[in-house]
């Protein structure tokens, strides 16, 4: 057994030592091995392959690993004691549902018709509505059911879009791109959560010192900007206050919250449902649209699930249940209690704010600086997710290359410029136009209720095609959750005349985007094959060059999309040179609908070609959240036995492709949207660094392919 040593903060399984070979050949036990925080299941419980006696056995096992990468059912197996994971999972997945307080109450009690009059049936029916949806979207539907669908243990709408993308389920074109469209709105959500959480937190200021009133927005722009900047360096040096962080704030709140339901116990009656139906039935329409601000309160719900591949389901769940969800219920009661016996403070809505109005005076400065810390929080996981969906549409094939950097050794730090500055162009426009949280809620809801539908279709598409669940128990559950969703998205749709139009454009702007490039791609891929020709066929032909080939030391790594065809730069370099490298390496990466593909199963190798013309090929399998990187997958494929031991990596030139696309009149796509993908093309970063190739020893070599 290995000796037991402890792990770093935040090290993931997948990064871990793999378990070592003994004599026997046997992958040696981890059972000795502490695991700590963030180590994800997924990423751990493999055997090492028995050792092979031969080259072409350990080829033949690689391959046939490759079968195990259909088992989607494996999931997360915590290696960390759970309270630490269920530390971790409060500060990475409840920071922005847990900030919610700092403006839900406000914006309905401010904006809307039917609670302009302050009745204890009023406060109770908001408290109820409130209650009730925490309870349906993120109790029951997010951490209950929707929590069961994951791929490979990872959660959120991408890993649900890659499962049906896999299994070529029934229409599973429409449900892709139904994915791409909810992913796409993820990003439209992107850009207000950070700019309505920090400023709902800023705005304790003027509650605090009224004459600083002025200094809110200058202050929040400072602090966005200020963590916008930041992205590069990564967050991994404080992510580790993150947890608890968020468990001080938790406690604060609900503690607060308290100190006012004491006051006025009756106010647990707004638990009932009851109080609800009568707010209903009481103010008809104009109650419906108050749905729109109860929205408000379940924003961050898909980050319970989005997150789930970090911690798993039990420890995100605990968190839930155990704190996140009582200290919002009593933060929300509490300020029902404190509305209900000022009603005065609601009819000025430029100074009414029940968060910081119920907090002690002598509290209110730290609880500034705490809201702050945790809105921060809130909008770094947010920033963060974004540059997490941003890298798996770019591995699964929905965008072109773009440049990620990977600011630790922590998986998930990562770093995408283009996305980092877009969002904080757009997050600095939107705090300095609408100036208060009070009024970015008249813009926030209908991008997020979108996506909610969009995964509830998703899920229910798994549990019927996938898993056979029969349509009769699918039935209610499809009745429960979309009716509800239905219900938020309707009512929000009336804040479409107010602004929240922007993030169902921007969502509908990039889900076309990515359709397009997609499209785009399968057309180019298409003509780029026809024009490399078959490998086979052209391995065969270098006996029969004239004059001679000439070998040429070295080895030489080229890029191709599979081994069925020639690379272009290969087959450039022996047209104009006639010659061939002594040592031929043909990698095909092969990204996978899954979020990890192990060390012992990325890799496959066979050898091609006859005589003294033989080449090897190797498949190197990634999953989307994996780091993409070709000379390390080759020196994994050496230390495995797959490539000589003695083959020179360290010295080897890498030959990459160029490709230039030109537009045709051929059919498949209008002129448009052949503008569209080439000059996504011309963007897209370096072969170089996508693929992580040494920049000293790689050649480019340019090519022509038609669209």
């Amino acid at each position: 057994m290995t000796p037991s040593r402890r792990r770093s903060l935040h090290e993931a399984a997948h990064k871990t030592e793999a378990p070592a070979r003994d004599q026997t050949g046997q992958g040696q036990g981890t059972s000795g091995v502490r695991r700590s925080f963030n180590e994800a299941a997924h990423k751990l419980g493999y055997v090492a392959p028995p050792a092979a006696s031969a080259h072409t056995q350990e080829a033949e096992a690689a391959r046939k690993r490759f079968a195990a990468l259909a088992d989607s059912d494996r999931d997360v197996i915590a290696h960390a004691g759970r309270a630490v994971l269920v530390l971790g999972a409060l500060g990475v997945v409840y920071g922005d549902i847990g900030t919610s307080p700092l403006y839900t109450e406000q914006a309905i009690f401010s904006s809307y018709k039917a609670t302009s009059h302050i009745t204890a049936a009023n406060v109770y029916g908001v408290a109820s509505l409130i209650f009730w949806a925490l309870m349906v979207v993120v109790s029951i539907k997010y951490a209950g059911f929707i929590m069961r669908a994951h791929n490979r243990g990872d959660g959120g709408i991408m890993a649900l879009t890659a499962l049906l993308q896999r299994n070529k389920v029934v229409h599973g074109a429409l449900l892709v791109t139904l994915g791409i469209f909810g992913a796409a709105l993820f990003f439209g959500d992107g850009m207000i959560t950070p700019a309505i959480s920090v400023l709902g937190a800023i705005q304790g200021v003027q509650v605090a010192t009224p004459a600083l009133a002025h200094l809110v927005v200058p202050l929040s722009v400072a602090i966005l900007l200020g963590l916008f900047v930041l992205q590069r360096f990564g967050s991994g040096t404080i992510g580790w206050l993150f947890g608890p962080i968020l468990l001080f704030w938790f406690s604060v709140i609900g503690l607060i919250g308290l100190s006012q339901v004491v006051k006025d116990p009756a106010v647990f009656q707004g638990l009932s449902p009851t109080w609800a139906v009568r707010f209903f039935v009481d103010h008809g329409a104009a109650g419906y649209l108050v749905l729109g601000g109860v929205v408000l309160a379940v924003t961050g719900a898909e980050a319970l699930y989005a997150d789930r591949g970090h911690f798993g389901a039990a420890p995100i769940r605990i968190g839930w249940f155990g704190l996140a969800l009582p200290a919002l219920v009593l933060n929300y009661l509490g300020q029902a209690v404190f509305i209900l016996h000022h009603p005065a403070l609601a009819k000025d809505a430029n100074t009414f704010n029940p968060f910081y109005q119920m907090t002690p005076h002598w509290a209110l400065w730290p609880m500034v600086v705490l809201a702050a810390l945790a809105t921060v929080i809130a909008s770094q996981a947010v920033i963060s997710g974004s540059f997490s969906v941003a890298k798996q549409a770019v591995q699964l094939g929905f965008l072109p290359r773009l440049r990620v950097l990977h600011t630790s050794t922590v998986e998930g730090q990562i770093y995408v410029p283009i996305i980092n500055w877009l969002l904080c162009v757009g997050v600095l426009a939107l705090t300095l136009v609408f100036r208060s949280s009070n009024k970015l809620g008249d813009i926030y809801g209908v991008a997020v209720t979108g996506t909610f539908i969009l995964n509830t279709v998703l899920f229910l598409a798994v549990a019927r095609l996938l898993w056979g669940t029969s349509k009769r128990k699918l039935a209610p559950i499809a009745v429960l959750f979309l009716t509800v969703e239905v219900a938020f998205f309707s009512a929000n749709i009336a804040k479409v005349e107010h602004g929240a139009w922007l993030p169902l454009a921007i969502g509908l702007v990039l889900s076309i985007v990515m359709i397009n490039w997609r499209r785009g791609q399968v057309i180019v891929t298409r003509n780029r094959v026809a024009q490399e020709g078959p490998l086979n066929e052209f391995l065969d032909g270098l006996d029969s060059k004239q004059p001679p080939l000439i070998r040429t030391p070295g080895v030489a790594v080229f890029l191709c999309r599979d081994k069925d065809t020639t690379p272009l730069s290969l087959r450039a370099d022996v047209e104009h040179t006639h010659t061939l490298p002594e040592k031929v390496v043909i990698v095909s990466v092969d990204t996978v609908s899954i979020p990890h593909v192990e060390a012992f199963h990325r890799c496959a190798v066979e050898v091609l070609g006859r005589g003294r013309f033989k080449v090897v090929h190797i498949t190197a399998r990634f999953g989307y959240h994996d780091n993409l990187n070709i000379p390390d997958a080759l020196a994994l494929a050496r230390k495995q036995g797959l490539l000589e031991r003695n083959l020179d990596l360290e010295h080897a030139s890498y030959f990459v492709s160029r490709i230039t696309i030109t537009p045709t009149n051929d059919p498949g796509m209008r002129g448009w949207r052949k503008n569209l993908f080439i000059a996504m093309a011309r963007n897209a970063s370096s072969a170089i660094d996508h693929f992580g190739l040494p920049g000293d020893r790689t050649v480019i070599m340019g090519s022509q392919v038609g669209l």
